[in-house]
């Protein structure tokens, strides 16, 4: 293409070297000294362009020429001979790179996935002053020109090149806009030439495809301003926690003065800079009439009032949520095309996710947690009494450690084991997470380990049964010091599982009024497995209301046998659990390791008539011009798994947990009077606590435990579901209870039963055992010595440890 201009080319060069001959004897250094002074004298505001042919004799000439030169290489350019530009339709379809949004259930905005910090606001969205300010400091006349202000590149070229002044700067709105769209490309010697015709050429078209509003928007959308925040909007939640709608004309004075040096005057960094330039542009209004010189004069006093906004991802609400939520859009978002074939990207097409959050739930969720861990964290220190809770076992510390970024770094660069190991125990400076808050402090990073391995974590997730809308997710105590969901990890169960158990055995038939005997037995087909009770206590019997109030082991391993095991596992999977279960009668007293997702949505098909709904965190995605690309319909996955007589009455049964059984610390302690059915749950070695509640209008689990199963409480006593998770739960649902927002929770009531099932139910918890026949009155002093040594030999209390707990 190049060639077909050659001849062009030959022409102009021949022509400017003949005018150089003829008016050489003018390009002397005193010619030139005289049309300095004669420049410098012109009024460069008021010129028309006949008067430029007056500066000196033959200038008709030379700009006859020059402007031929021009027209030829801006046609060169325009066409794409030299270097691409882009074409009326790439630039009627521009669209930023824009931050995809996260919504909780009442619009709150929860979070954004960007790779430039961007949020695309309309014109009509931003401030009057914000424009004005734009206008008066960076191309006072916008209105008057169609993307290149001949006038103004006329003075910056003859002042900069002729008379080595500063000029201020010569591009035009329209191209710094080009320039933002499409960043410059290196062409050698000639890139700035170069980078300026395309910029004047895409600066003209875009001003014959958008009016002067549309640039103005699209221009102070794509601003950068430093930092990685992109337009007005961003850098007004940044600087002054506004909207640009709401800018005032000092703030926007201070946005706008930063296009200059994003840096420079940046007024955090550098305030007096910043400082001085916004008084800049609002002298620059006034000048141009958008501001009086008395409010020019006035605003200028005004300090910066700077209300700087910083948020990482880890900060905000719900920032667990929010993660898993990226992950699983991430790979949705790579297999939804766009309508030019090309999958959508969660960072840059500016999507809007509407969750089920509730924000007014979620920051109660929050707060328990907050409150309620960081008083179990002080008990947990005052038991071990400074001493590692893992003993003399360092696998702990270990496996901490091989888990860690730094010591994958470390390995993936070829360090050696040892050398690793020596880096560990070097101090360095580091933030650490304690309940007192985060300080900076000098550690190695295994103490920073074995810091972190002491510290309880916890999940809690809420969850509408009726329509499976999750309503508060919290993955543990802070999303920057422990990135593991605790929401999606698999721990052990412990008695939480037992429910499973019960509704297996009356979905075969079993009536739950049976009373079984609390014996304690031996399974010879199982490797004489002999389960044993956590209080070590044993007689009479127990109707299956009383043995799931009571956690009674011994009654979970009757049951399970007589049901069947693989019955049992058939029942957990129909009502949600989807992680594999070892198909062995030890699963009945919560040998699985399950997640609280899992454990939350299967106990939500007994409050839902025996209908299982999966759990829903996204209702709704559109694209950024508001089109749907996905939405959620409430009832479209509802399944029946357990009949509705069957589910009225394990709701029954779990009531009992709390009416007489190891939940009922809820109703005197938190003063909780809604309709409440659940379970709780502890681990070997007293390592998880669990308690699932139920309500009628929320299904609420909570997990609490070190990140390493082998760290614990070393009593049961202080160490049960009881004690670590259900003060959660409890804290949690009496914020909602008492809150105005959530009308309707506080005396809240369980469905009607079904006829016939409170009959059914209509026998006591427990049977003691019949009593021993009346001994034979001893003498005298076997009486007194009964009286005084009991009859019975007192035994030392054990501390039950590796037994299933409550």
């Amino acid at each position: 293409m190049l060639y077909v201009l050659r001849p062009v080319v030959l022409f102009l060069w021949k022509g400017g070297h003949r005018i150089y001959e003829r008016h050489q004897d003018k390009l002397t250094a005193h010619y030139w000294r005289r049309q300095k002074d004669r420049l410098r004298e012109f009024d460069w505001r008021r010129a028309r362009l006949q008067d430029f042919m007056f500066l000196w004799p033959g200038a008709r000439r030379v700009l006859l020429f020059l402007a031929l030169c021009f027209f030829v290489i801006y046609l060169a350019v325009y066409m794409g001979l030299l270097g691409g530009v882009p074409s009326r339709h790439a630039l009627k379809a521009i669209q930023n790179n824009t931050a995809s949004e996260v919504y909780a259930a009442g619009g709150e905005l929860l979070g954004r996935y960007y790779i430039q910090d961007r949020t695309n606001v309309r014109y009509e969205d931003i401030s009057p002053v914000a424009v004005d300010a734009l206008i008066a400091t960076e191309d006072a006349r916008f209105y008057q020109h169609s993307g290149v202000d001949v006038r103004s590149s006329s003075r910056v070229l003859i002042k900069s090149l002729l008379l080595q002044e500063e000029s201020g700067g010569g591009s035009t709105l329209s191209q710094q806009l080009a320039k933002n769209l499409y960043p410059r490309r290196d062409y050698g010697l000639f890139s700035t030439p170069m980078n300026k015709l395309r910029e004047i050429v895409t600066a003209h078209k875009l001003e014959g495809i958008y009016s002067k509003k549309e640039l103005l928007e699209l221009y102070l959308n794509t601003v950068p301003m430093g930092g990685n925040i992109y337009g007005i909007e961003r850098s007004a939640r940044r600087f002054f926690n506004t909207s640009a709608d709401s800018l005032k004309a000092e703030e926007a004075a201070v946005l706008i003065g930063m296009l200059k040096a994003t840096t420079t005057y940046n007024p955090r960094l550098h305030p007096e800079a910043a400082l001085r330039r916004r008084n800049v542009v609002l002298s620059q209004m006034a000048k141009y009439n958008y501001l009086s010189p008395a409010e020019a004069d006035s605003l200028k006093g005004l300090p910066l009032a700077l209300d700087y906004n910083y948020t990482t991802h880890h900060d905000g609400l719900a920032p667990y949520f929010r993660e898993q939520l990226r992950q699983e859009l991430a790979a949705w978002c790579s297999k939804q095309e766009k309508e030019n074939g090309e999958p959508y990207n969660l960072y840059t097409d500016g999507l809007k996710i509407y969750t089920t959050i509730d924000a007014g739930m979620q920051v109660h969720a929050e707060r328990a947690v907050c409150r309620k861990m960081a008083q179990l964290q002080e008990r947990f220190d005052k038991h071990w009494k400074g001493r590692a809770p893992w003993g003399k076992d360092e696998a702990v510390v270990q496996h901490a450690m091989q888990r860690s970024d730094r010591y994958r770094k470390m390995q993936q660069a070829g360090l050696p084991e040892e050398a690793i190991l020596e880096a560990f125990k070097k101090p360095v400076s580091m933030s650490v997470f304690s309940w007192g808050g985060s300080t900076k402090k000098e550690m190695s990073p295994l103490d920073s380990l074995r810091h972190y391995a002491r510290l309880l974590n916890t999940g809690l997730l809420a969850m509408e049964p009726q329509t499976g809308y999750v309503r508060a997710w919290v993955g543990g105590i802070n999303h920057e010091a422990f990135k593991y969901d605790h929401v999606l990890s698999r721990r052990q169960v412990g008695s939480t599982f037992k429910p499973f158990v019960y509704a297996a055995a009356l979905e075969k038939g079993i009536p739950p009024c049976t009373y079984f005997p609390n014996e304690r037995r031996t399974y010879t087909d199982y490797q004489d497995w002999s389960p044993q009770n956590a209080t070590g206590q044993y007689g009479g019997e127990y109707s299956m209301r009383g043995a799931l109030a009571h956690s009674v082991n011994t009654i979970s391993a009757q049951l399970i046998m007589e049901t069947g095991v693989d019955r049992t596992v058939d029942m957990a999977h129909r009502l949600g659990i989807q992680s594999e279960l070892p198909e062995v009668p030890s699963l009945a007293l919560g040998t699985a390791n399950l997640s609280l997702l899992e454990m939350v949505s299967a106990y939500a098909s007994f409050a839902n008539g025996g209908y299982r709904v999966p759990p829903v965190y996204v209702v709704k995605i559109t694209d950024r011009k508001g089109k749907v690309l996905r939405q959620h319909g409430i009832h479209q996955q509802r399944e029946k798994v357990l009949s509705r007589t069957n589910a009225a009455i394990m709701l029954q049964l779990l009531q009992g947990v709390v009416e007489e059984g190891s939940a009922a610390r809820l109703r005197a302690e938190y003063g909780l009077k809604m309709d409440i059915a659940g379970k709780t749950g502890t681990t070997q070695e007293h390592a998880d606590g669990w308690f699932i509640g139920i309500t009628p209008k929320l299904v609420t689990g909570v997990w609490v435990g070190a990140e390493s199963p082998k760290v614990g409480f070393r009593s049961l006593e202080l160490g049960q579901g009881s004690r670590t998770a259900l003060p959660v739960w409890g804290d949690f649902m009496r914020r909602i209870a008492i809150d105005p927002a959530f009308p309707g929770y506080f005396y809240s009531r369980f469905d009607p039963l079904p006829p016939g099932v409170e009959a059914r139910l209509a026998c006591d918890s427990y049977r003691p055992p019949a009593p021993a026949p009346e001994e034979k009155e001893g003498s005298f002093l076997d009486r007194l010595f009964d009286r005084v040594f009991g009859k019975e030999k007192k035994t030392e209390k054990k501390k039950n440890r590796g037994r299933w707990r409550w």
